[in-house]
């Protein structure tokens, strides 16, 4: 039970709003479309096919949008159990002079390589606990279930540059190296090698000179911290990971139960971490192989906790000295974040449940008719959010005065009797984009306005467990621009800008656009940021699984 409900449970007038409030943020669509050739099993395209070009796609486009994602779901007799837990697929879609190829190829990461060679699954995932070698004796695989359960290396959630290297990556400490080029997979390489953490996101950010930063968890005989990651910009070509340092560590409100992150905030000066009440149960992990537990099972939603926006000196480490504070939500991807006027500015799609997570099993997805409307239903709406944070609030600043000096944002912060910071938020959207499933996926211009004060940013509206429509959101007046197709699902949109661009919205938006129906063709979709019209597409002549994220490399010169 919550702090609102908590309030309001024995007062029903109140009682009876409370709740109809909490329905805005829950769909109820009836009728969904099967959509469950999304999420099979699909062969690698190794060699470059051609695509069939409609419209035109203009030739100022040189590089080759990445994309990553889950493409195997079984080995022999063996299914995974959850979307997260599929073996990464990569795809490589290169545009030069007006026409795209397409590749793909799996990962050859130990777990891949490991499950094809024993025809099974033998590699825990996410969702999957994987079961004792069959081959052992009764007392081997007995010994086995008391092991502490081992990360995959199955990098299958997006890709990322660090110094001059791309990479594929999970959540878990592993991440592999790989040819931008071919697809290749190279070297294996372990965070914990190079530093004191057991694992990373796979959504860092980067500065214009190209340090990146990263977060990800340590646990030891002194508690539970999240860990704020530097890596330089290239320095020596030979060296992996070179330079690579923890900026500050922050501690855990509970060192058995941290907080789930996904992404993170940073500004120019700042990086700002959200403890949020979506935790991992360390001793279920720990336990898992003797409990048959998931680690998706050992994710719990305390919607009794608050949230705690942590924030730090990205270039020192210093912790600010003061924690804000807000009720409760869930929230996997970041907008963006800038300074303004001493404060800082992050906006952030969040959910008012943090459950949605353990939705996302392959039984679900693949479902049809009412069952189907049923989960999708029993999902919390994703929608765009703005907090404001003043930097020179103190332990001594009065009670309960706004310290909000911006004028362009509702979003407000207040010292309680409590003696903690509070902040509202301002919701970045109208009743439109409510009607459209709300927004995930986020996407803005980040080569020339991450970290700064920007106007738009593009998603995926979700009336469905999948991508619907791309949407651009203007951040002032919260009108919404749509593209949208029956039968169609597009995916994360990645913005590339016009090498002559003068204003924000000057470029292209690229999203991989899939479709369960058998007559309709996958297609990579090019359209005009400003007007948000298509511009062209390339139809590609196999079919895709729904993935995840991705990134644009440009022609080198």
């Amino acid at each position: 039970m919550n702090f609102l409900s908590s309030i309001f449970q024995n007062i029903p007038v109140l009682k009876k709003f409370y709740i109809q409030e909490k329905k805005l943020c829950y769909s109820n669509r009836t009728d969904l479309e099967c959509i469950d050739s999304l999420f099979q099993t699909v062969e690698e395209t190794p060699e470059p096919i051609s695509t069939h070009i409609t419209g035109t796609i203009p030739k100022w486009i040189r590089g080759s949008l990445l994309r990553n994602g889950p493409g195997k779901f079984e080995f022999g007799d063996d299914s995974y159990n959850h979307w997260f837990d599929g073996m990464a697929l990569m795809h490589k879609f290169t545009i030069e002079n007006g026409c795209v190829t397409y590749t793909s190829k799996f990962l050859k990461s130990d777990s891949y390589k490991t499950n094809q060679n024993q025809n099974r699954i033998v590699v825990s995932e996410f969702g999957t606990v994987a079961m004792p070698d069959p081959c052992k004796s009764v007392f081997q695989r007995f010994l086995s279930t008391f092991e502490t359960p081992k990360p995959t290396d199955n990098g299958n959630i997006s890709f990322m540059k660090y110094e001059n290297d791309y990479y594929v990556s999970t959540e878990t400490n592993l991440m592999y190296k790989v040819d931008p080029e071919t697809l290749e997979t190279k070297e294996k390489v372990d965070w914990s090698k190079y530093i004191a953490v057991n694992g990373a996101t796979a959504h860092p950010h980067y500065d214009p000179d190209g340090t990146a930063y990263n977060m990800g968890n340590s646990y030891g005989k002194q508690g539970t911290f999240y860990n704020i990651i530097k890596v330089p910009a290239q320095q020596n070509a030979e060296e992996t990971l070179h330079g690579v340092r923890v900026v500050c560590s922050i501690p855990a409100r509970n060192s058995l139960k941290p907080s789930y992150y996904h992404s993170f905030g940073m500004t120019e000066n700042y990086i700002v971490f959200i403890e949020q009440p979506l935790t991992i149960n360390v001793l279920k992990i720990i336990t898992g192989n003797v409990t048959g537990t998931p680690i998706s099972k050992c994710l719990n939603w305390d919607p009794s906790c608050e949230v705690i926006f942590h924030v730090a000196k990205k270039h020192s480490g210093e912790l600010h000295p003061v924690t804000f504070h807000a009720q409760p939500f869930s929230c996997y991807h970041q907008i963006n974040a800038f300074e303004d006027q001493g404060c800082i500015v992050l906006d952030i799609c969040c959910q008012e449940d943090g459950d949605a997570v353990k939705i996302y099993n392959l039984q679900n997805l693949r479902k049809s008719g009412h069952a189907l409307d049923e989960v999708y239903n029993t999902v919390p709406n994703s929608l765009p959010r703005r907090y404001v944070f003043p930097l020179n609030i103190d332990c001594d600043s009065p009670q309960d005065v706004d310290f909000n000096p911006l004028s362009y944002t509702t979003a407000s912060v207040m010292r309680k009797a409590d003696g903690k910071v509070w902040c509202t938020h301002e919701n970045l959207y109208g009743s439109t984009l409510e009607d459209l499933g709300g927004l995930d996926f986020p996407a803005i211009n980040y080569l020339k306005y991450n970290t700064k004060k920007y106007r738009y940013f593009y998603g995926c509206g979700l009336q469905h467990l999948a991508g619907t429509s791309l949407l651009k959101v203007d951040v002032g007046t919260k009108q919404v621009m749509v593209w949208q197709e029956d039968g169609f699902y597009p995916s994360e949109p990645v913005f590339v800008p016009c090498p002559d661009a003068n204003e924000e919205d000057d470029g292209v938006i690229l999203s991989v656009v899939v479709s369960p129906r058998q007559e309709r063709n996958t297609f990579l979709l090019i359209l005009d940021a400003k007007s948000f019209t298509e511009m062209g597409r390339a139809v590609i002549p196999v079919k895709l699984p729904y993935g995840f994220h991705g990134l644009f490399v440009p022609q080198k010169p």
